[in-house]
């Protein structure tokens, strides 16, 4: 398990956007213990990872940033911090999204500022920062975007319309920007997991309820999916053992989505 410290992505700066709690915590600190220096941007204070990954892999080995990925001037500022901070970006995990804190209801009972609103930050947010973040990789010509997913497009997953099909684009967006950026040597692809019982999706008793026994008796493996079954497969798709693959979707639910 990429819990323990490695140096697969030693000398590469990465910026995990939601970082801060749930599962992008654990994706800081999984990409901290591989030996990247990681810039972790969210809507919540992220100092407490921040200090967690210095004080376990040293003083340089990681900073904070409050802000709003939805926000191109907020993009902006964060990219500009990264590169005052470490110099140079390597890798972006585009993994904030508005998911937990939405209730389940049928198809016709979302309001269209909820709508606008999951898709600013799920959709918007991932194209402001690879936006902003490729002209340092293309300079550079490498560079590893892993765009957080879900299994959920695969299934057609109902009750939750707005996130679903956000997460269907982007996928979408994955194999697009893909094609774009291969003369870069940029590789681009998509990390969508399953149904994950972390502590932010744990406090939401709707999706618990919706979810999780249904989700479990439907994988190959008949057991709950944790944020640590996630970062094996984050850290090939950010460091060189993925150079040769790019837009791609690698599905992490214990066999859930199983096509």
């Amino acid at each position: 398990m990429t819990n323990s410290t490695g140096s697969r992505l030693a000398g590469k700066t990465a910026i995990v956007t939601g970082g801060a709690k749930g599962i992008g915590r654990h994706y800081s600190l999984a990409l901290a213990a591989q030996g990247a220096r990681v810039m972790i941007g969210d809507i919540a204070d992220g100092k407490d990872v921040a200090a967690e990954i210095v004080k376990l892999h040293g003083a340089k080995a990681a900073v904070s940033a409050v802000f709003d990925v939805a926000d191109e001037a907020s993009v902006k500022e964060l990219v500009a911090k990264t590169v005052a901070e470490f110099g140079q970006i390597d890798i972006l995990v585009n993994n904030a999204a508005l998911y937990a804190n939405l209730k389940p209801r049928n198809y016709g009972e979302w309001d269209v500022e909820t709508w606008d609103k999951v898709m600013a930050i799920n959709v918007r947010g991932p194209y402001l920062m690879a936006r902003h973040v490729t002209p340092h990789m293309i300079a550079k010509k490498s560079g590893k975007i892993v765009n957080i997913a879900s299994g959920a497009p695969y299934k057609g997953i109902p009750r939750m319309l707005p996130y679903v099909t956000s997460k269907g684009a982007i996928l979408a967006f994955t194999r697009a920007l893909s094609r774009e950026l291969g003369d870069h040597n940029i590789c681009v692809n998509s990390l969508s997991p399953g149904y994950i019982l972390s502590d932010t999706g744990l406090a939401n008793v709707d999706h618990v309820n919706d979810e999780r026994e249904r989700v479990r008796n439907s994988r190959a493996f008949k057991r709950d999916g944790y944020p640590e079954d996630l970062l094996g497969a984050l850290v090939f798709l950010c460091s060189n053992d993925s150079d040769f693959v790019t837009g791609q979707s690698l599905v992490v639910d214990g066999g859930s989505v199983n096509n």
